[in-house]
């Protein structure tokens, strides 16, 4: 249990580490699924956005250099595997007073508008970006709100700027209940400080206008204010259409301001049943509860890694193993999902990266891009796949009761796309029902086989893999080798 928090805060802190100031032990609890909310539709979503990837860049562990110019070197290679947008984590200097490891967390900024120089200057950081858009690529920032360095300028140009304790001291990070947590690395930020505010939107603005990002990934969106994420969503979105945020945070009253949230919960219970800790028959009734809660516009980022999961508590070859297949198989293709690709995970990246130290990512294992380029070109060209509501319904096939197996459709325009999951240790041979879609011929999208779907039938899935078919009338692309 980590000490100071809340139950509720746990949960969240448990799932995040995003401060990486402190390494998480396993958590048992759970979010419940949400209930819900009177969410206003997130109609402000970019329409470039409606079938969008995303990528997370480390530019410290990405190559030796560790630098923005290396890292635009890569750029052309992502635009091929299909990525649409770059999350770029903090890229700001990082403070040195209380700092954890020999380098510290990126999450740890001591000026909001100036460059960590072991990445390169402004000019170098433009350049990538630059280099993206020419690629057709998307640039997000990561947007540490919540807190700085202790040696940021603001400790001693504007105290009043930060939660101070009753004997006058800035406090650490706090959590969403006021408690002090122990990043002992960052101090607490006091949004009571209508200035504070007006300079934190000043700083954001900074970022916008003169590097041409085209959003931000606000780090721990819960633990600030939800007015204050309005007031970032009123500040920019009436002048920039093609504005996008991205909030960590799994919560549907976000989606007022945040085109995304966290899709925490269902990444918990891939890896449970990736582990055979729970079965399949608990993605019917978390979708349900999905649906009532999110409804049709909002977006979820999903994934089976990130900065957080990898640091902390291991890869998705760690967490999941051979299993890490069909999990993100399963992420990238349910309803309203936005999946994301971490750092190396295109080279089966198998170690925990360092956090506040150097660590270059090994780019020598084995290559799993043809599998992630052809499912981000699935969803790329499948309308029922596409994000928000730009893609289709989902609806659960029935099979014969295998509890290591899931199965879907995707329904769009009288156009379905069919997804089949096996996380069991032997191949499926499934006898379904139930198929909504449309019958007729389908090919699968990976091995290009032709099957007849009525509204029942058979199948087989690998062992630790999938299936996914999509009508035969839809001109498909060429396959390619899949990577069960």
């Amino acid at each position: 249990m980590i000490p100071n928090l809340s139950q509720a805060a746990r949960r969240l802190v448990c799932a995040v580490v995003s401060c990486g100031a402190f390494i998480a032990t396993a958590c048992t609890d759970r979010t419940p699924a949400p209930q819900a909310v009177t969410v206003t539709s997130p109609s402000f979503h970019p329409a470039w956005s409606k079938n969008a990837v995303i990528y997370e860049v480390n530019i410290r562990q990405y190559t030796p250099e560790g630098t923005f110019a290396a890292f635009a070197k890569e750029i052309p290679r992502l635009k091929a595997l299909g990525v649409d947008i770059l999350w770029i984590m903090p890229v700001q200097p990082i403070g040195k007073l209380h700092r954890k490891g020999s380098l510290g967390s990126y999450y740890s900024i001591s000026n909001y508008h100036e460059f960590n120089p072991e990445f390169g200057t402004k000019q170098d950081f433009i350049a990538l970006v630059d280099a993206a858009h020419a690629n057709g690529l998307r640039v997000i920032l990561d947007w540490v709100a919540n807190h700085t360095a202790f040696d940021h300028p603001w400790i001693t140009e504007h105290t009043a700027y930060y939660t101070q304790k009753s004997d006058g001291s800035i406090s650490r990070a706090r959590d969403e209940q006021g408690k002090e947590t122990d990043w002992s690395d960052v101090a607490d930020l006091n949004y009571d400080s209508r200035d504070m505010r007006a300079a934190m939107i000043t700083e954001m603005r900074w970022w916008l206008d003169n590097t041409h990002i085209d959003g931000f990934r606000c780090d721990i969106a819960g633990f600030v204010p939800e007015d204050f994420w309005k007031e970032v969503s009123d500040t920019f979105r009436p002048s920039r259409p093609d504005f996008f945020m991205l909030a960590e945070a799994e919560s549907p009253k976000l989606h007022t301001w945040f085109d995304a949230t966290y899709g925490w919960e269902l990444h918990h219970l891939m890896n449970d049943i990736a582990q055979g800790k729970k079965g399949t028959d608990v993605l019917t009734p978390f979708f349900a509860a999905q649906q009532v809660a999110y409804g049709d516009s909002a977006y979820r980022l999903n994934f089976t890694s990130n900065h957080d999961e990898n640091s902390w508590n291991g890869s998705e070859f760690e967490r999941m193993k051979e299993n890490h297949v069909p999990a993100y198989v399963l992420s990238a293709t349910v309803k309203n999902s936005m999946p994301l690709l971490y750092t190396g995970q295109e080279a089966s990246l198998q170690k925990r990266l360092r956090f506040f130290d150097k660590d270059t990512v090994d780019w020598t294992g084995k290559s799993l891009a043809p599998f992630y380029s052809r499912l981000f070109e699935l969803r790329h060209t499948q309308t029922a796949l596409f994000n928000g509501q730009w893609g289709g319904s989902q609806a659960e096939i029935t099979t014969n009761g295998d509890r290591r197996v899931y199965a879907f459709a995707r329904m769009r325009d009288g156009i379905s796309v069919v997804v089949f999951v096996n996380f069991a240790d032997s191949a499926a041979a499934l006898a379904f029902s139930d198929f909504q879609g449309k019958p007729g011929s389908y090919t699968d999208w990976f091995s290009g086989e032709v099957l007849p779907l009525k509204s029942f039938g058979t199948i087989t899935v690998p062992a630790h893999g999938f299936r996914i078919l999509a009508p035969t009338a839809i001109r498909l692309a060429p396959p390619r080798t899949s990577a069960d």
